[in-house]
């Protein structure tokens, strides 16, 4: 949904379908609709999510905990910043 509000920043869709996560983040917080922090964050999260796929320790699944409480906060955000440009 991100990628809808990026819509108007670049030439032709095409090239915000193209996007990878990543990328769909950087440029929301180049536009102003998240902060660079948040950004930051979420390619935080992102990784940790492809982790998962590699690690079932215990010391992850406490890592990937630890996260979840500003995760929610984040969440949140990114939904407001979805919502105010619809």
């Amino acid at each position: 949904m991100l990628n809808k509000c990026l819509k108007q920043y670049f030439a032709s869709t095409k090239q915000v379908d193209q996007l990878n996560f990543k990328e769909v983040f950087r440029h929301a917080a180049k536009h102003d609709l998240i902060n660079l922090d948040e950004a930051e964050r979420w390619l935080a999260y992102r990784d940790n999510r492809n982790d998962t796929a590699h690690d079932y320790g215990e010391g992850f699944a406490n890592e990937t905990l630890a996260l979840l409480p500003q995760f929610i906060v984040d969440a949140y955000r990114v939904n407001q910043a979805i919502q105010s440009q619809i």
